[in-house]
């Protein structure tokens, strides 16, 4: 696969995301709360909704800044695709949950 297609940048911009979830896992919850847990939680709680998308979404803007500054320019609009996708499915679950 390419490194400068829209295809890879759309692939790393999914993945990224929930990178950054695991990351607040174990920053925040891991000694105590199992991974079952820790998914029961953010369905419950909006706030834990709301940190967690940041995590995810500030995930994005890392490879995005990188891309953009490598020039990588049809990867970086994936990866901006994505992270549109999840900010407004971040919003809508706040809104509605």
């Amino acid at each position: 696969m390419k490194r400068n297609s829209l295809i890879f940048g759309i692939i790393i911009g999914l993945i990224a995301p929930m990178l950054g979830m695991l990351g607040y896992y174990f920053w925040k919850f891991y000694p105590t709360y199992s991974l079952g847990d820790f998914l029961n939680i953010i369905l419950s709680e909006k706030a834990i909704l709301s940190a967690l998308s940041t995590f995810a979404l500030f995930a994005n803007v890392i490879l995005l800044t990188i891309y953009l500054n490598t020039r990588r320019d049809d990867t970086a609009k994936g990866i901006f695709i994505i992270a549109c996708v999840y900010a407004i499915a971040a919003i809508v679950l706040k809104l509605f949950i």
